[in-house]
């Protein structure tokens, strides 16, 4: 089973070191001593608590789609060109690009500052691991 010690967790959820020490005294985590006697806790653990505590702004669009992966951001920059564009969201701690039309980017008032929706549906997900963590 895969364990992180607290500062990695902390990284990994976004958050101090010492809100994750304030998680594991208030019982909303559980870590224990690895060999090391370093506080641990159990990656599935880690996993399950970061998608309960996971959330991210209201969806602002009123709209049913098949896709699940929508990211809520600010426009942070659009580079502009004669045919095409380049949109790029920040949404939460993730950088989110899009390449698309610039008549779409015209016609949704694309520009930095404005509050838009990232939907993404791919056929392909590359997931990869850190070496060693098998």
């Amino acid at each position: 089973m895969p364990q992180f010690r607290l500062s990695e967790a902390a990284k990994l959820l976004g958050v101090s070191d010492d809100t994750v020490r304030r998680w594991v005294r208030a019982g909303q985590l559980t870590a224990t001593d690895d060999a090391a006697g370093r506080k641990v806790v159990d990656g599935a653990q880690l996993a399950a608590f970061a998608r309960a505590q996971a959330s991210g702004p209201e969806d602002p669009s009123d709209v049913g789609r098949s896709a699940r992966n929508r990211f809520v951001g600010l426009v942070t920059e659009v580079i502009v060109d004669k045919v095409m564009s380049q949109v790029e969201l920040q949404c939460g701690a993730h950088r989110v690009v899009s390449l698309m039309s610039t008549e779409a980017v015209h016609e949704l008032g694309l520009r930095p500052g404005v509050l838009a929706v990232a939907v993404v549906k791919a056929t392909t997900v590359v997931v990869e691991t850190p070496e060693g963590s098998r």
